[in-house]
């Protein structure tokens, strides 16, 4: 996917950090980095984000400053602060101190270490002069690759602000939460040696197809799929063909309508519309685009079709 969206023209791609969920292969984002960004040339590729309780800063300034001297002015290291996961798997990921413990009643250290551990990481990679000290990342100093604070409420807002951190808010995710996050950051924004000015990023869900029913028709694999996490189903996603067929009730209809009220669907102009809508609303300087199908096809062709609407690539003749 990194070597077509890279063709059309966008600007970075990133991949999350998820675990215990077949749907999504994407546990070891340094792992994917490195490949992504090995087999494209221009596209900034990057992790949004790490899971940074699950790992020590040291590893992570590691990781990411080996990548960054590789692929130099090309890596992004986006870091966020939520589970990824279930508790169970929480639980067999972080600290020792907790093995033993009932998942139930582990508690989030991230929530109370988060930014002290932001912090530290970014102090790995700032370049030093003089001799080290103990520990430091190698590679990692002064290979600094752009870093982002990942949040969906108005607590990481304001630590992305006050810490002077790009922000990336998770729109497709805690959509009532968009305009105080984003006024809550620029308001408590502090520059820092990273950034001299607010710089705001909105993730969207984004599924686009040559006709609206057509859209409307494959957003039925994220339908079901809503109502498959609800119940701790984290199987494959299901096909447009299973959710035609399921009977879903009406509460399961309000259920879904309401989760997928802020995702823009439908043919080019209306995704195109919605898009500038949402940017035009939040004045972002970037819109990062998450769109989830069960076919590869049809997902590649959504990211085609939004670049042809937004002037990224030439527009074929018919």
């Amino acid at each position: 996917m990194s070597r077509i969206v890279e063709q059309l023209g966008y600007y970075r791609h990133w991949v999350g950090e998820y675990h215990s969920m077949s749907a999504i292969a994407s546990s070891a984002p340094a792992v994917l980095v490195a490949h992504l960004a090995n087999v494209t040339s221009t596209i900034r590729i990057g992790a949004g984000g790490v899971i940074l309780p699950n790992h020590s800063p040291l590893a992570v300034a590691e990781q990411f400053g080996t990548l960054e001297a590789l692929h130099p002015g090309r890596i992004d290291l986006g870091v966020g602060r939520a589970r990824g996961t279930d508790p169970q798997t929480a639980q067999a990921l972080r600290r020792a101190a907790d093995r033993g413990v009932p998942a139930r009643r582990v508690p989030d250290r991230g929530a109370d270490t988060f930014p002290d551990d932001v912090t530290e990481l970014i102090n790995y990679l700032l370049p030093r002069e003089g001799p080290p000290s103990y520990p430091f990342a190698n590679p990692g100093s002064g290979y600094l690759p752009e870093v982002w604070w990942l949040g969906s409420s108005t607590f990481s807002a304001q630590l992305a602000g006050m810490l002077g951190l790009p922000f990336s808010f998770a729109y497709h995710f805690a959509p009532n939460l968009l305009e105080p996050a984003l006024s809550i950051y620029r308001s408590t924004f502090q520059p820092s040696l990273l950034l001299a000015k607010p710089r705001v990023m909105v993730a969207v869900s984004v599924l686009c197809a040559p006709t609206t029913d057509e859209a409307q028709w494959l957003r039925g694999s994220t339908a079901l799929s809503i109502l498959q996490r609800r119940s701790g189903d984290v199987g494959l996603f299901s096909s447009p063909e299973e959710a035609e067929a399921y009977p879903f009730t009406l509460e399961e209809k309000t259920i879904i309508d309401e989760a997928l009220a802020t995702h823009v669907i439908g043919d080019p102009q209306t995704v195109h519309e919605g898009l500038d809508l949402l940017q035009e609303r939040t004045q972002a300087d970037e819109l990062m685009l998450s769109t989830r199908t069960h076919s590869y096809q049809a997902r590649v062709r959504s990211f085609t079709l939004v670049a042809q609407s937004w002037g990224l690539v030439p527009l074929k003749s018919s």
